[in-house]
């Protein structure tokens, strides 16, 4: 059985760093790993990556077995290749394109400035120009986990890219080294920013509704009429589907009614605020938030491309989103 090493310190650091930074990852949002050895250490799924100082977020995997079940050995969760007992976390959904990507660091991350570009027509047109002189390539939204991994092994087979834009989804960034990668993050982020529109994120006092949290964070989705518009459209990357469900619910004060099954976990008042129910978890939250971080940064005039409906039932009915959805729900 391989060694397990030590997990490298400036590794660790760089996980938490944009683990803690709500424009990059939210919730158990996002995995990094390294590989040493035929070892692939990667984010437990479900777990949150701005504890990657703290706590033991990480999961051993045997890389070469990781690899196989990206051709069909397996069940393609990787659970099988978890190397010794350190751990009763399963590795994160994603393991098989970690394993898959020849550099010994991988970053993935669910950039709030990525994704504002990669879910809009428009936005996407803007990426040669802005990403000109970087190794990147874009990758087309598939379902995470294996079909994705396999989508993610043909753009790099064909381009030898480190840098991976993947629409309605997030960000990869691959290196050999934390320094660069943390450089490279930072040189995207830069690149990607967009002002936000002139939309009051302030509320009032929110209406008492029992049953119901008021979200003050995700404010402009009540007092801007795109923004929320542009919410009840549809959902438009995965996690959002995962903890909020496909879409939001918009009601008016009129529409409301207390039967608590006619509204998914988060709705929006115009005017009023953005609410969670009382028992959502963390999780859900940080995805109200970003969901209200994006849009305000959306120019008025773009053109979105919500995921389809079928692209929702799959992500429903996925019994390793499920997993990772109960993971959040204890944190």
């Amino acid at each position: 059985m391989p060694s397990l090493p030590d997990i490298p310190r400036e590794f660790l650091s760089l996980s938490q760093r944009i683990g803690s930074d709500h424009l990059l990852v939210q919730g158990g949002g996002g995995n990094t790993s390294f590989k040493q050895d035929g070892v692939l250490w990667i984010k437990a799924s479900g777990t949150e990556l701005s504890r990657a100082g703290t706590d033991d977020i990480f999961v051993a995997v045997d890389e070469s077995r990781a690899l196989a079940e990206l051709d069909g050995t397996g069940d393609g969760t990787c659970r099988e290749a978890v190397i010794g007992s350190r751990s009763n976390n399963l590795p994160s959904i994603e393991t098989t394109f970690h394993a898959l990507l020849p550099h010994r660091f991988v970053f993935h991350y669910h950039s709030v400035r990525s994704l504002v570009h990669s879910i809009a027509i428009e936005g996407r047109q803007t990426l040669n120009d802005k990403l000109a002189g970087l190794n990147w390539v874009s990758v087309p939204y598939i379902r995470p986990g294996i079909p994705l991994s396999k989508e993610i092994r043909r753009a790099f087979l064909e381009t030898n890219a480190d840098i991976f834009v993947l629409e309605n989804h997030g960000l990869i960034v691959a290196g050999s080294d934390c320094p660069r990668i943390a450089e490279t993050i930072a040189e995207l982020e830069n690149r990607l920013d967009m002002p936000t529109r002139n939309v009051d994120a302030e509320t009032g006092t929110p209406l008492s509704l029992q049953g119901w949290k008021p979200c003050p964070r995700a404010a402009s989705l009540a007092n801007d009429n795109l923004s929320r518009v542009r919410a009840a459209a549809g959902s438009y990357y995965p996690d959002h589907v995962v903890f909020l469900g496909p879409g939001i619910d918009v009601v008016t004060i009129e529409q409301l009614t207390p039967r608590s099954d006619c509204y998914g976990p988060a709705m929006v008042i115009p005017s009023v605020s953005s609410y969670l129910r009382e028992e959502a978890p963390r999780a859900a939250e940080s995805m109200l938030i970003c969901l209200n971080d994006i849009l305000v940064r959306i120019p008025d005039g773009w053109k979105l491309q919500p995921l389809s409906p079928e692209a929702e039932a799959e992500l429903l009915g996925w019994d390793a989103e499920a997993h990772r959805k109960r993971m959040a729900t204890q944190s």
